[in-house]
């Protein structure tokens, strides 16, 4: 049975229900169901209400936009999935960082703090108008951050803040036996301060060259872009033995897309039109503590 989800900050009425699917044959008042019905179940979490409908037929994406657009009037939000990740069995979140986890962009508040953010803000404009691709961008945003000290990465860290959400979801996906992890398009040094406080099951970032604790303005190792997140995706859930349809990915731009494609289960979050463009489903008016609802037990 497929699931159509409709999260909401406040209560459902039967009445949009009836309105945006007129054509399914199921009762709003019965949560029973046949195999030739659809069945209907509400559950509240963390200030959230969730309807879900199980139904045998498919939705092709044209038809998951139609329904969304149609809920997007009343601050619904839309997830169209295949399966709920199921009871017992261990899974897997992996979360983009900057926008995401996180409510700002890390070389951002870097570039602030070494007073050249107008200069990366050029490159990061002209990189978005397709001027150029993400990893040259990268590498020169970071040449920018040449003469910045480590110290420097503690003091932008401390300033950071996550995204409404997050802190439930670093509460109950250990609860449910399942691990996070994270795969950023930005820096190793603020991940490790991270995942000492929060529980990361792994992270991949890029690396930056230092001599005597100031940075380079060179990035050191491999540059993690969106080709780079979907490899290492598929392998820590080979590694962990955790089958790809029991993955959910989350992020909020186009370098995410290849990652949320990967994954079983892969949602934007108030994502970027360019992820948006390439993907099915994801959250626009909650927050991340939508992602409970993912998991067949909390129905």
């Amino acid at each position: 049975m497929n699931s159509l989800l409709l999260i909401s900050r406040s209560h459902i009425p039967n009445s949009i229900l009836s309105k945006t699917f007129d054509n399914l044959k199921f009762d709003p008042t019965n949560s029973s169901t046949a195999d030739s019905l659809s069945a209907i179940s509400r559950t509240e979490k963390f200030g959230l209400y969730c309807i879900r409908i199980s139904q045998p037929e498919s939705l092709n994406r044209n038809q998951v936009l139609n329904i969304r657009n149609q809920l997007a009037e009343h601050k619904i939000d839309f997830l169209y999935l295949g399966a709920l990740l199921p009871k017992d069995k261990e899974s897997l979140f992996v979360f983009d960082m900057d926008s995401t986890v996180i409510n700002e962009e890390v070389i951002d508040e870097l570039a602030r703090k070494h007073g050249v953010f107008e200069e990366v803000a050029t490159v990061t404009k002209q990189a978005m108008e397709g001027g150029m691709g993400f990893d040259e961008a990268l590498r020169l945003r970071v040449k920018h951050l040449a003469g910045l000290s480590k110290e420097s990465f503690k003091e932008v860290y401390d300033l950071l803040t996550l995204n409404d959400g997050m802190e439930k979801v670093f509460q109950f996906v250990p609860a449910n036996g399942s691990k996070l992890g994270i795969l950023s398009g930005g820096f190793t040094p603020v991940l490790q301060l991270f995942s000492e406080k929060y529980p990361v099951s792994f992270y991949r970032a890029n690396g930056l060259e230092e001599v005597d604790g100031i940075f380079t303005g060179s990035i050191f190792g491999e540059i993690i872009n969106r080709e780079k997140k979907e490899i290492y995706l598929k392998q820590y859930a080979r590694e962990l033995s955790i089958p790809i349809e029991q993955v959910v990915a989350v992020g909020d731009g186009a370098n995410d897309a290849l990652m949320l494609g990967a994954a079983g289960i892969g949602i934007g979050i108030h994502a970027k039109q360019g992820l948006k463009d390439q993907i099915t489903n994801w959250i626009d008016f909650t927050d991340l503590s939508a992602l409970v609802f993912l998991f067949e037990d909390t129905f």
